[in-house]
């Protein structure tokens, strides 16, 4: 056990921080499992030294973000204990819920099932909604750890004229997920849950021959890999894991379309117990409003030039 201070800028900051009969804290202690006291400005946190490191790194999000905001910090967290419709809630108290009816069905289906397959174009929320889910399953200890992997397959550039070694190649590839951990998580409790290995995000060919226990696995870009690939990924699944793939099989970088092993995936698995697949549409685009002008643009140029 070990206990850690924090000394406040003063009797306002704290009165914010701890929230209306500190409510805030006993929020904190109920999601880090630690002891926090505080009296006057000085705030204690006792507990396991990994526990209260997040507890720290969750406190000092909330000064950042009370630094931002003038407001009164109870209605800026007002949604730290995560509500009903939220799939996720991040420690500065935005909530992540799905949008439209797909999203909503997605959302479902990774609950039900232990494996989720989501098919649609871009900016449907398909990654960002399946780490939201993988990160309320880690908080309710229903599983150990969260895997991400993606197919490292160039799209239009070659690996080997890209600067740096294995690792800095690769990392571009993998920037999407750590996108998504950002956003919920904040740069530095990612990092810490990544160096506990809480975290792990790989390419897909690290992932053979291992056996997935109690994890929560998501394929993302699953368009891009081969049929081989898809089946080593599905048969990695151990004891208490769910997997999730998702993909858009209008962007596949592969030499021909007909190795995607998420084209044929929906083919093979259809009648399988435990598997839901959901398709989304360009109405559940979630991106910048022009996105889905774009994809129709695009749509009906292909359809023109497959009239040809």
């Amino acid at each position: 056990m070990v206990t850690k201070k924090i000394h406040l800028t003063g009797s306002d900051e704290a009165l914010r921080l701890f929230g209306q009969h500190d409510q805030n804290l006993r929020a904190l202690e109920q999601s880090y499992g630690v002891q926090i006291f505080g009296r006057g400005d000085i705030l204690s946190i006792r507990g396991a030294p990994g526990k209260v490191e997040k507890a720290l790194l969750a406190i000092h999000e909330m000064r950042d973000n009370l630094g931002r905001d003038n407001h009164s910090f109870e209605s800026s967290t007002a949604t730290l204990e995560p509500p009903s419709s939220a799939t996720y809630t991040s420690t500065l108290g935005k909530a992540v819920r799905p949008r439209s009816a797909n999203q909503k069905a997605y959302v479902n289906a990774i609950l039900s099932n232990d494996l989720t397959i989501g098919i649609g174009v871009a900016g449907t929320g398909k990654t960002y909604l399946a780490v939201a889910c993988a990160l309320a399953a880690l908080k309710e200890d229903k599983v150990s750890k969260i895997v991400l992997t993606r197919p490292v397959v160039e799209a239009g550039e070659k690996l080997g004229f890209l600067p740096g070694d294995f690792y800095e190649k690769v990392n571009p590839y993998l920037r999407p997920l750590y996108d998504a951990f950002h956003s919920m998580l904040g740069p530095d409790r990612f990092r810490l849950y990544r160096d506990e290995e809480t975290i792990e995000i790989a390419p897909l060919a690290y992932m053979r021959g291992r056996t997935l226990e109690n994890a929560f696995i998501i394929l993302d870009e699953g368009q891009n890999a081969t049929t081989e690939q898809m089946k080593m990924l599905l048969t990695r699944m151990g004891q208490g894991s769910r997997l999730v793939v998702n993909g858009d099989v209008t962007q596949i970088d592969l030499p021909s379309k007909k190795m995607s092993g998420l084209v044929q995936l929906p083919m093979i698995v259809k009648g399988v117990p435990g598997i839901q697949i959901i398709h989304f549409t360009q109405e559940d685009v979630v991106r910048h409003p022009l996105v889905k002008e774009i994809l129709r643009a695009y749509e009906d140029w292909e359809k023109q030039q497959e009239a040809r």
